[in-house]
């Protein structure tokens, strides 16, 4: 298979199962772009009741999930071939659309969910090569995280969108939000689709989506600007924006 495989350890196997049953990523498995294998964590535990966690060393409030079956979920998926370990939680990197577009490029992902105060130390330090958060909040475990991150990288795969200038275009891909849309009808309830984009003069509407690109990330996330490479036509536009608002 050339496509990405991805695997998940999860204590709660039976959560992925409509999420992936639908829409694109059910179109990418169908396709072979993408390959998804749902581990049980409880399968490689070797007592009877199937323990997945503990207490804490020193105390305090909580499980911690143990060492011994999340290493080995790990070693069993890496025997076939080496593979990118990520840890969902909270105190990861917070994910991004370019964090997604270079996981799209992997071959082999796993993916660990984390549940309860979090995992052993030990597995961090010796078996996870990246830790990611979706958000600054708190989730009951890894298994939501993990759909968000999935869906955004199956969608970066090459040929697993039918437009792939949906992806180049969509926010955050150029570090801006994206512009607005419109489609039928011109006038829906006297409010009118902007003349511009009934022009058909196609310099006009790329400036005027350009522009409210800008518009939008200025207005709702300013930080974005201080990570791009504005063009002498990207300060332009600002300056005129800015100038209005004053």
């Amino acid at each position: 298979m050339s496509g990405l495989e991805i695997n998940i350890v999860t204590i709660f196997p039976e959560m992925f199962l409509s999420p992936f049953n639908e829409s694109i990523i059910k179109r990418a498995i169908e396709k072979g772009s993408v390959r998804i294998n749902i581990l049980d964590l409880r399968d490689f535990t070797h007592d009877r009741h199937r323990v997945t966690d503990d207490y804490p060393y020193g105390g305090g409030a909580g499980m911690i999930m143990k060492p011994e079956p999340l290493s080995e979920a790990i070693e069993k998926i890496n025997e076939k071939a080496p593979s990118r370990v990520i840890l969902m939680t909270p105190q990861g990197e917070r994910l991004s659309q370019s964090k997604a577009g270079e996981l799209s490029q992997e071959k082999r992902i796993t993916i660990l969910c984390g549940r309860y105060e979090g995992v052993d130390e030990r597995i961090r330090e010796h078996f996870v090569d990246d830790e990611i958060s979706i958000g600054d909040y708190i989730l009951t475990g890894g298994e939501i995280p993990a759909m968000v991150l999935i869906d955004a990288i199956v969608r970066l795969i090459p040929g697993v969108l039918g437009d792939e200038a949906s992806a180049r275009e969509d926010s955050f891909s150029s570090n801006l939000l994206e512009y607005p849309h419109y489609t039928r009808p011109a006038n829906f309830r006297g409010i009118k689709v902007p003349e511009v984009l009934l022009s058909g003069d196609h310099e006009k509407i790329r400036r005027w989506r350009r522009r409210e690109s800008l518009k939008r990330t200025l207005d709702r996330r300013p930080d974005l600007l201080e990570e791009i490479e504005l063009s002498d036509e990207d300060r332009e536009i600002l300056g005129e924006i800015r100038r209005t608002k004053t």
